[in-house]
């Protein structure tokens, strides 16, 4: 096939590291079944990715990257866009500059295929209007678990309900967050506290509210939904959800299929906004399996200077070997400072580092837990590796996660929002050798093994990867 009859895909991400992460490991995917692939960054975000990687991505002439504004002003500095400001502007002012882009593309070179099919981020959706100017279809990918998807989807339901906006403050402690909410399809004994937590607002013109329930509300619109997730994980709301969207296509784990592809320069490829260190693996090396706790709270969650404190002082007491991932911008509005006293206590027994290659380390066989935000990808990511989680949600999707790795897949426990030292040492003994926590990771092995076999031949999200290529992303081409 020459290069100029290739099916053409666009990715689009949302410019944070938890969503441009998976649309790079999915354009891999598209990219070894002979698609040339165009993926999209935010100019501030391909700045960092450069200087994370000492400004060499490589050049590969049938996958190339291309950027569009943010619509924030200017910065020299690379820490992470605030999210509330970043949500906004990306709904507010990039479809012209993706109209633009996307026009211009096949203007660029003779050797550049005609774009034939676009895969957004769902909470990218004014690409939706940008194909559809140009002729093209697009897909929406949602960069979450099926359960927080569904979850998202009834927002404007709690909304018509009356339950949010809060009526006031004092119904985030009172219990009210306890109400059971038993209407949604497919969600089972949720509580108004395990849903995304962009409802814990008193303002019912709160920004991420409305920048979800935007999103949510042009789903519709896709001509198919991709889900990072695997039927046998979530199959009651996967079915539950299959009657009010267009076709939905469950391709992961993506780790797990990407394993799947021939080695190639653009395999190793990764789109990091912090520069990986090295040492990470080395270190584990020699360690006895399932000794070592993993803490990494991910790319967006923020903790104050006692929090860390805390936490600090709880792996101390635990009296088990860590790595602890600490990104410079961890600390809200200052630099992460560990206590002198916790540094001495552990400098036997510890690794801190300010990031890695996590789905590696997860595999290694001497973590013997993971402490998570559960952002999705760290959630699967740790599925993927057999590893059960102790669960610290921060904010978004996090909170639904939590409540389905330890309410319903039973791989988990969590700790409070309010954490103490004492309950974080409690915690890492019993799930490191306890007998809840011996239960957990025979389950979270369990867990493994299916998500293991959905990736083989005639398992499911190896079938959905080929229909959907075989059946929408190179059959719409030619219709």
């Amino acid at each position: 096939m020459g290069s100029n009859s290739k099916p053409h895909a666009v990715c689009i991400p949302l410019p944070a590291q938890g969503h441009m992460t998976p649309m790079l490991s999915f354009a891999k995917l598209l990219h070894s079944s002979g698609f040339h692939i165009t993926f999209v960054n935010t100019e501030f975000n391909h700045r960092r990715v450069l200087c994370s990687h000492d400004g060499d991505l490589g050049s590969f002439p049938d996958f190339q990257f291309m950027t569009i504004p943010d619509g924030l002003p200017e910065s020299d500095d690379l820490s992470t866009r605030d999210a509330t400001s970043l949500a906004q502007s990306t709904m507010n002012n990039c479809q012209p500059h993706l109209r633009r882009l996307l026009s211009n593309l096949e203007s660029l070179s003779p050797e550049i295929p005609k774009v034939t099919y676009i895969i957004s981020d769902a909470s990218m959706s004014s690409a939706l209007d940008a194909a559809n100017e140009i002729g093209v279809p697009c897909a929406l990918f949602r960069f979450c678990s099926a359960c927080a998807f569904m979850a998202y989807l009834h927002y404007s339901k709690l909304l018509e309900k009356g339950l949010f906006p809060l009526k006031d403050a004092a119904q985030l402690h009172n219990g009210f967050l306890d109400t059971v909410v038993d209407w949604v399809p497919g969600l089972n004994h949720m509580r108004l506290k395990d849903f995304p937590s962009f409802i814990r607002s008193t303002d019912r013109n709160n920004m991420m509210l409305n920048f979800i329930m935007h999103h949510m509300d042009r789903a519709p619109m896709a001509s198919a939904i991709i889900l990072n997730t695997f039927d046998e994980l979530e199959q009651e709301v996967l079915t539950a959800m299959a009657a009010i969207l267009p076709p939905i296509y469950t391709i992961g784990p993506l780790p797990m299929l990407l394993e799947q592809i021939p080695e190639n320069p653009i395999k190793s490829l990764s789109l990091n906004l912090w520069k990986e260190q090295s040492d990470c693996l080395d270190w584990l090396e020699g360690k006895r399996d399932q000794s070592v706790v993993y803490v990494n709270f991910g790319s967006l969650a923020t903790i104050t200077e006692e929090q860390l404190t805390e936490f600090a002082w709880g792996l101390a007491n635990s009296g088990y070997a860590f790595m602890w991932i600490i990104r410079p911008d961890l600390v809200k509005g200052d630099s992460a400072k560990l206590p002198l006293e916790f540094l001495e206590a552990t400098k036997d027994r510890s690794l801190i580092s300010s990031w890695c290659q996590q789905e590696t380390v997860l595999k290694h066989p001497a973590i013997g837990v993971f402490l998570t935000h559960n952002g999705w990808n760290s959630t699967l990511e740790s599925i993927c590796g057999g590893v059960p989680m102790l669960c610290w949600p921060f904010f978004a999707d996090q909170q639904t996660n939590c409540r389905y790795v330890c309410a319903e897949w039973g791989i988990g426990m969590e700790i409070d929002n309010d954490v103490k030292r004492e309950e974080v040492q409690s915690l890492i003994r019993e799930m490191m050798d306890g007998e809840r926590g011996k239960e957990m990771k025979k389950r979270a092995v369990t867990w493994k093994e299916k998500a293991a076999r959905a990736m083989q031949p005639g398992g499911s999200s190896y079938v959905n990867l080929k229909r959907l290529i075989n059946e929408v992303l190179v059959h719409k081409r030619s219709a």
